[in-house]
């Protein structure tokens, strides 16, 4: 028993050790003689430079191609018909979104703005704009290296396909017959380029390390949601934590055990929770509207630290705002790749384009909704509380009794969404690990369940810990892959302006 117990310890005080390593200040930076400091981290500063990056090399794509992403949505509204069971560039967006939004967008956003004040709004705008930019490189890269699945049918991929197909350049002499087959889909990418970017790498092994991570995370992560469901409906309706959870297990085991249930439901759920809460958030923001210039004005005037420089709280405010800003929209983790690789779409760099909207949708809407919530309530009304509650609190303030009730329930629908658009990008990568039987897929799917109402019921602080550790995981092996294979994505965004947009503003109406 005391080498069971030293053996967890050892791995306990390790997963704890990494994620102060990846997560935790590795820089800190004092200004005004330590008054003021801005602590970097690791992954922060890592999405932050790659966002900068890319949006430099995309030509500022966030604010350049904005239109277009809408017109890329409703371009591709309808499905591939040569492969019915293919999912739409539009239902790969609302499992991305269902995936991205959760409580974080709710109960998390008010707590960095509890810590960080009302500036961590603004950094966090700042964080999705330039998220954007990496959310398209990743979900264009995933549609260039998507593959058929042969057990969901459609197409299937992310991150871990990338390194699988790179690493048959290293190993395989006929690589003519592998480009050729990448030009198949997209014949504008350069041959010799593709040789000069991949020569020389090993990257099967980083493929599968990426696919472990990201089942370890989201094993964890939907111990977490669970929790936060759970705590939320005790709180507002007296609901035992059990109970709850077994209702969750229920309803999510009802759609991830069937074949291609995943996409008809959440194709539903996620756009009626959402719109739900953004129409209740901005029924508060209207009837608060004379409110609102204070609110702007105080947003601008502590996210550059016009009162903040002085108290030596700047770095929390910007630091806190990015960090909400990346941890909710997950651009540059490799998540959302896994849903934009199912989908069957015009044009790869269209699938970009639609994931990049994603990222405004979660954290420049959603996001801002619940900020909106909490800055438009009176301070002494949260003062005190933490997580949920004050999001609850707020809420209550608003419309009364029953907005505790509106956030359980949308919390609720967020959250089961959530994992089941989890357990949707988790198919691929089980593929990847174990290879095209339906015991692996019916296996993970079963112990993620399991997971969740071991997380309903009780809180465990490793959970969190391994959670995290995997989106650390996950992120440093995306970018290994996607920062060297971004030329392609480059190539691809010319291919479509050089096409689509002239079709769309009706400059070639005969272009292929």
């Amino acid at each position: 028993m005391n080498i069971v117990q030293s053996i967890l310890h050892f791995l306990v005080k390790t997963i704890t050790s990494l994620n102060k390593l990846f997560w935790g200040d590795l820089l800190v930076l004092n200004f005004q003689n330590g008054k003021t400091q801005f602590g970097l981290s690791f992954l922060v500063s890592l999405l932050v430079a790659a966002g900068l990056y890319f949006t430099v090399k995309t030509r500022f794509l966030p604010f350049r191609l904005f239109p277009e992403m809408l017109r890329s949505a409703f371009r591709e509204l309808e499905t591939d018909k040569s492969n019915k069971q293919a999912v739409t560039g539009v239902q790969a967006l609302i499992i991305a979104t269902a995936s991205r939004v959760g409580t974080g967008n709710l109960a998390g956003v008010v707590a960095a703005i509890s810590v960080g004040g009302a500036g961590a709004v603004f950094w966090m705008w700042v964080s999705a704009l330039l998220g954007s930019a990496s959310a398209f490189v990743e979900a264009t890269l995933a549609q260039l290296y998507k593959e058929p699945d042969p057990l969901y049918g459609g197409y299937r991929g992310g991150p871990a396909y990338f390194m699988k197909r790179m690493q048959l350049i290293t190993h395989i002499k006929a690589t003519d017959a592998f480009v050729d087959s990448v030009q198949g889909k997209a014949d504008y990418l350069d041959k010799e380029g593709i040789k000069g970017y991949l020569h020389g790498c090993h990257w099967h092994p980083i493929g599968w390390l990426f696919a472990l991570s990201g089942l370890i995370c989201w094993a964890g992560i939907s111990q977490v949601i669970a929790n936060t469901v759970t705590a939320a409906f005790k709180n507002a309706f007296a609901i035992p934590q059990a109970v709850t959870a077994g209702v969750l297990v229920l309803l999510c085991g009802m759609i991830v055990l069937r074949k291609n249930a995943t996409v008809k439901v959440l194709s539903k759920i996620v756009p009626l929770a959402a719109s739900s809460y953004i129409l209740v958030t901005l029924a508060i923001f209207l009837l608060n509207i004379t409110l609102v210039p204070a609110v702007l004005e105080n947003i601008f005037a502590q996210a550059f630290g016009f009162r903040q420089l002085v108290g030596g709280g700047l770095g929390a405010v910007v630091m806190n705002g990015i960090k909400r800003g990346l941890f909710s929209n997950e651009a540059g983790s490799g998540s959302a790749p896994c849903a934009a690789a199912a989908a069957a779409v015009s044009h790869p760099a269209s699938q970009g384009l639609i994931q990049s909207l994603g990222v405004f949708i979660d954290t420049l809407l959603i996001c801002s909704c619940s900020a909106f919530v909490m800055l438009l309530a009176p301070e002494e009304i949260t003062k005190g509380l933490a997580g949920m509650e004050i999001l609850q609190a707020a809420m209550n303030y608003h419309l009364g009794s029953w907005g505790s009730v509106f956030v359980a329930i949308i919390i609720f629908l967020l959250s089961f969404s959530n994992v089941v658009g989890i357990l949707f990008y988790a198919r691929s990568n089980i593929a990847y690990l174990f290879g095209d039987v339906w015991y692996a897929q019916t296996g993970y799917k079963i112990f993620a369940l399991l997971m969740i109402f071991i997380g309903g019921v009780a809180t465990y602080e490793i959970v969190w810990e391994l959670g995290d550790l995997g989106v650390a995981l996950m992120t440093i092996f995306n970018m290994m892959a996607i920062l060297p294979l971004s030329s392609q994505a480059l190539l691809a965004l010319q291919d479509y302006e050089a096409k689509y947009m002239k079709r769309s503003v009706g400059l070639d109406a005969n272009v292929d």
